[in-house]
C-alpha cells in the first residue's frame, strides 16, 4: 500500500514560526535576569514579613536577655552588672604572619613576653595589649574565650550579650545580632535520634523567658534568627565539663554551623581543654588578667555603687555610722596582685560587708559560701555535696541522687520522699518530657534551700550545678583534705572540677602523693601536671612537706636551654604569682647566668615580684649586648617603680642608644605616677633622639592627652624623624587591618604564597585539598616567614607527620618560629590531641 505524502511546508508559515520562536526564546533569555531579581525581591519581601512578624518578639527576647545579663555575676544581689563592670579584656595574640603582607611591628611589651594564655598574670603587670570583646569579634571568627577558673568568662559572655541585645554601635557588623545566652547544663544532649530539629535546646531556653502568649511564637523566632544569619550565640560552662561533656557539645556545635554556617558563636575554655572546639575552626583567645590599676578602678567602682545603694539601707537599718569607704579602699588595695576578678571581688565584698574573714582569697571564698549558705546548715553537708560531684565528676548533678548524698544531714520532718529512678520506672512509662525549668521553692529539703538561698542552680531537666565551680572546688578539697581519695581523683581525666579540688585540698591537707604523681606524669612539650600544680603554690601552707620539690621541678623547667620561653616563662610566672619570700632572692642569684634568654626572664621576674634589691643588677642588664635583655631590665624597672628605678630610665632615655632610649621610653608607659609626666617632658626636650622615642612610648597610652601630643608632634615638630613617627603610629591606631584579630585563614589553594611555594617543588593546589604535604614542606622552607605563615595550617589537621615536623621548627634555631611552634602545639593539644613525647621523633 502507497503511504500518503507529508503535505507541503509553506514557506511563510515556516519563516512566521521561525521569527516567533526567536523572539521568543530571545525574550526568555533576556527576561531571566527579570525574573531572578524578581525572584530575590519575593524572598526580600518575605523575609522582611518574617523579621516584621517577628519584631515584637525579638524586641522582648532582647530585653528578657538584657535582664538575665545584667545579674549573670557574682554580686548580682546587690549591683546590676554594669553598675561595677570593668570591660572584660582580651590579650592580644601574636599577629598572623602572611608573607605577601605589610610587616607589623608590636610594641616593647609583646616582643618582650611571651604569649602565655594560661598565666595571664604576668601580662597584666606589664601591660601587654589587649584586644575589646568587639574588636575580636570583627575578624569574622567564632571564639573560645580561655581563662582559669575566676578570670571572668561568664561576665565577658554577659557584657556581649548586653552590647547585642541594646544594639551597640561598637559591635560593628554584629550591631544587628540577636544574641542567645545559655548555659551548656541547659541543652540536654545529646539529642534523641528521632529528634530533627537542632535548635529544640535554643528554644527551649528562649521559651523559658518568654510570656505564656508568646511561647507558641518562640520556635518561629529562632528558626528565623539561625537561618538568616542573625543569632549570635553565647555558650557558657563548657569550660567546666569533662572531656566527654565537651565532646558532646562540640558534636552539637558541630551540627549547627553545617546547618547554620552564617551564625556566630562565642563559648568558654579552660587554657588546656577545649576538646573539639579548635577543630570546628574556634580561636582560642585568653581573657587579662587584671592589673593593679584596673583592681583599683573596680575597687572605687564598688565604693561608689554600695555608697548609692547599699549604705543608705544600711544607715536606714541601723544606727550604726558607716566605716569610711577611704579606709576600706586603703585596706583591699594592699594586695591585689595576682587574684582573680572573683577573688577581688569577694575580698571587696567582705570589706563592705563587714563579714570578711581575713585578708587571704581563701577567707573571702569561704566568707561568701557562709553568705549564700541556707541558715542553720552545716558546712559537712556543703563539703559532701561538692565532693561526690567532684568523685562521681557530674558538674551538673541529678537532685535526685545528690539528696542521697546529703540524706543524713537532712531534718527528719523534711525528708522527702525518693522518686523512682529511670531504671526502676515500667518501659512503656521512660518516654522523654517536657523539660520545664526548676523552681527553687518546689525542690524540698537541703536541697532546696540551697537552691533557693542561690548556691545551687537549677537547670533545665531537673539538673543542678553549684553556682560557680570555685565554690564547688573550694568545698571539695576540703572535704578531700580529710580522706584518701588520691587514686580516685588521679584515675579522672582532667576537668576544672577535680583540678580545683585537688588545688583546695592542698591548701587545707596533704598533697604529698598528688604532687609526686603529676610530677612524674610532667612531660615535655606542655607540662601541663607541673604547671597545673604551681597553681596551688599561692595558697599552700609555707611549710607543706612538697613545696620544695614542686618549686625545684618549677626552677629546672625555667633554666632549660633550647626550650620556648613561652614554656620557660610559664614556670617564672608560677614563681611570682606563689607569691613566696624565697622568689626574689632565687631571681636574683640565678641572674648571673650566662644565657640571655634566663637573663631576659629573670629580669622579668624581678619586676613582677617588685624586688628593690634587684635594681642595681637590672641596671648592669642594660650593658649586656642583647637587645631582648635590655628591654626586659628597662620593663621590670618601671614595675618596681622606685625613684631610684625611674630615675635609672631617666638616663637611659637621654643619654643610651636609640633602642635603649625607645625601649625607656615604652616602659615608662607603663608607670603612670611618674612616667608619663617624663614623657610629657620628654617630648619637649630638644635632643631629637629624646623626641623620637617619646613617640613611641606615648603610642602605647590609650589617653586622649597621649593622643592630642601626638598629633601636635605630627605636625609642629622641627624634625622629620619624629614627625614621621608620629605619623606612623597614629595611621597604626587607625588602621583595620590589625593582623592579631582573629580572622579566617585563606584556603591553601588561594593563598599566593603558598601556591607560589607550591610551584616551586613542581607541584599545584587542588581546590578543596588541605595541602597538608605541602605545607610541612612549607615548615623546611629557608624563608622564616614562610615557615610561621604555615604553622596555623596544620592545627585543624594534627597527626604524626604533622607533630613531627612542628617539632622539628620548635627545636630549630629559629626563635621566633620556635615561639610559634610551641603555640601552635597548644593549641592542638588543647583541642583533645595527644601530644606524643618529643623523643619519639628524636628531639628533646
Amino acid at each position: 500500500m502507497q503511504l500518503p505524502l507529508p503535505p507541503a511546508l509553506d514557506p511563510l508559515s515556516f519563516a512566521i514560526g521561525f521569527v516567533v520562536a526567536t523572539l521568543f526564546w530571545w525574550l526568555i533569555g533576556h527576561a531571566r535576569p527579570l525574573w531572578v531579581e524578581l525572584r530575590q525581591n519575593l524572598k526580600g519581601r518575605a523575609e522582611a514579613g518574617q523579621i516584621q512578624s517577628t519584631s515584637s518578639i525579638e524586641m522582648k527576647h532582647r530585653l528578657s536577655t538584657l535582664r538575665r545579663a545584667q545579674g549573670l555575676h557574682l554580686a548580682a544581689p546587690l549591683f546590676a552588672l554594669d553598675e561595677i563592670l570593668q570591660e572584660p579584656r582580651l590579650l592580644a595574640p601574636p599577629p598572623r604572619v602572611e608573607p605577601d603582607a605589610p610587616p607589623f611591628t608590636e610594641d616593647l611589651v609583646a616582643q618582650t613576653l611571651p604569649y602565655m594564655p594560661a598565666w595571664p598574670e604576668l601580662a597584666a603587670i606589664y601591660n601587654a595589649p589587649t584586644l575589646s570583646l568587639p574588636q575580636a569579634l570583627s575578624g569574622g571568627m567564632n571564639l573560645v574565650l580561655v581563662g582559669q577558673p575566676g578570670s571572668g568568662k561568664t561576665v565577658a559572655l554577659a557584657h556581649l550579650a548586653s552590647l547585642a541585645a541594646r544594639r551597640s554601635e561598637t559591635l560593628g557588623a554584629l550591631k544587628e545580632a540577636i544574641p542567645f545566652l545559655v548555659h551548656v547544663a541547659d541543652l540536654d544532649l545529646p539529642l534523641p535520634k528521632k529528634t530533627r530539629d537542632i535548635l529544640v535546646p535554643i528554644i527551649e531556653v528562649a521559651a523559658q523567658e518568654a510570656s505564656m502568649f508568646e511561647a507558641g511564637r518562640i520556635p518561629a523566632f529562632v528558626h528565623n534568627c539561625f537561618r538568616s544569619g542573625r543569632a549570635l550565640l553565647l555558650l557558657d560552662g563548657f569550660d567546666e565539663l569533662t572531656p566527654e561533656g565537651q565532646n558532646l557539645v562540640a558534636d552539637y556545635l558541630k551540627l549547627l554551623l553545617t546547618e547554620y554556617p552564617r551564625i556566630r558563636i562565642v563559648t568558654s575554655g579552660a587554657p588546656e581543654y577545649m576538646d573539639g572546639l579548635v577543630a570546628l575552626g574556634f580561636v582560642p583567645l585568653a581573657l587579662a588578667a587584671w592589673s593593679n590599676q584596673r583592681a583599683a578602678q573596680f575597687v572605687a567602682t564598688w565604693s561608689r555603687a554600695w555608697s548609692q545603694f547599699i549604705a543608705v539601707e544600711e544607715r536606714a537599718r541601723t544606727a550604726l555610722e558607716p566605716i569610711d569607704p577611704l579606709l576600706l579602699n586603703a585596706w583591699v588595695s594592699t594586695d591585689l596582685q595576682g587574684l582573680t576578678p572573683l577573688e577581688i571581688t569577694l575580698k571587696v565584698w567582705g570589706a563592705y560587708a563587714g563579714d570578711s574573714l581575713g585578708p587571704h582569697a581563701l577567707d573571702s571564698i569561704a566568707a561568701h559560701i557562709r553568705r549564700l549558705a541556707p541558715p542553720n546548715t552545716p558546712l559537712a553537708a556543703l563539703e559532701a555535696l561538692a565532693m561526690q560531684v567532684v568523685l562521681t565528676a557530674q558538674p551538673t548533678f541529678d537532685p535526685r541522687k545528690a539528696r542521697q548524698w546529703v540524706k543524713s544531714f537532712e531534718l527528719p520532718e523534711e525528708a522527702p520522699a525518693e522518686a523512682p529512678t529511670d531504671e526502676e520506672k515500667p518501659k512503656e512509662k521512660r518516654k522523654r518530657k517536657a523539660r520545664t525549668r526548676i523552681v527553687p521553692a518546689a525542690t524540698p529539703g537541703l536541697l532546696g534551700r540551697m537552691a533557693a538561698s542561690g548556691l545551687v542552680i537549677p537547670h533545665l531537666n531537673g539538673r543542678m550545678r553549684f553556682i560557680h565551680p570555685v565554690f564547688g572546688g573550694f568545698l571539695a578539697g576540703r572535704a578531700l583534705s580529710s580522706f584518701k581519695a588520691e587514686e580516685t581523683l588521679l584515675a579522672q581525666p582532667d576537668w576544672i572540677g577535680k583540678l580545683l579540688a585537688m588545688r583546695y585540698l592542698a591548701a587545707y591537707g596533704d598533697a604529698s602523693t598528688l604532687v609526686k604523681s603529676l610530677l612524674e606524669w610532667s612531660r615535655l612539650p606542655m607540662h601541663r601536671p607541673l604547671l597545673s600544680a604551681a597553681r596551688w603554690l599561692r595558697d599552700a601552707p609555707r611549710q607543706a612537706p612538697w613545696r620544695a620539690q614542686l618549686m625545684a621541678s618549677l626552677a629546672a623547667l625555667l633554666q632549660s636551654e633550647g626550650l620556648p620561653l613561652a614554656l620557660r616563662a610559664q614556670a617564672l610566672a608560677a614563681f611570682a604569682v606563689s607569691k613566696d619570700a624565697g622568689v626574689p632572692a632565687l631571681f636574683r642569684q640565678l641572674m648571673s647566668t650566662l644565657s640571655f634568654d634566663l637573663m631576659q626572664l629573670l629580669a622579668l621576674g624581678s619586676g613582677a615580684v617588685r624586688d628593690a634589691k634587684a635594681i642595681k643588677g637590672l641596671q648592669g642588664l642594660l650593658e649586656i649586648p642583647s637587645l631582648a635583655v635590655q628591654r626586659a631590665a628597662c620593663l621590670a624597672l618601671a614595675a618596681i617603680g622606685t625613684t631610684e628605678a625611674l630615675e635609672i630610665l631617666g638616663e637611659t632615655l637621654l643619654h643610651g642608644s636609640e633602642e635603649q632610649r625607645r625601649a625607656a621610653a615604652e616602659a615608662l608607659a607603663n608607670e603612670p605616677i611618674e612616667g608619663h609626666p617624663m614623657l610629657k617632658d620628654g617630648a619637649t626636650l630638644s635632643d631629637v633622639l629624646v623626641r623620637h622615642a617619646v613617640v613611641y612610648g606615648l603610642a602605647r597610652l590609650d589617653e586622649k592627652w597621649a593622643t592630642e601630643l601626638l598629633e601636635r608632634m605630627q605636625i609642629e615638630d622641627s624634625e622629620w624623624l619624629v614627625r614621621n613617627a608620629a605619623s606612623e603610629v597614629l595611621a597604626a591606631r587607625q588602621s583595620r587591618q590589625d593582623p592579631r584579630l582573629p580572622r579566617p585563614l585563606r584556603p591553601p589553594w588561594q593563598a599566593p604564597w603558598l601556591i607560589q611555594f607550591a610551584a616551586t617543588q613542581g607541584v599545584g593546589i587542588p581546590p578543596g585539598s588541605p595541602a597538608t604535604e605541602i605545607l610541612i614542606a612549607a615548615l623546611s622552607s629557608p624563608k622564616v616567614e614562610e615557615r610561621l605563615a604555615a604553622l596555623p595550617y596544620l592545627v585543624p589537621h594534627p597527626n604524626d607527620g604533622t607533630i613531627k615536623a612542628i617539632y622539628n621548627v620548635m627545636y630549630g634555631d629559629d626563635s621566633e618560629a620556635r615561639e610559634r611552634a610551641y603555640l601552635t602545639l597548644w593549641e592542638i593539644g588543647a583541642s583533645g590531641y595527644k601530644l606524643p613525647h618529643p623523643t619519639q621523633y628524636g628531639f628533646g
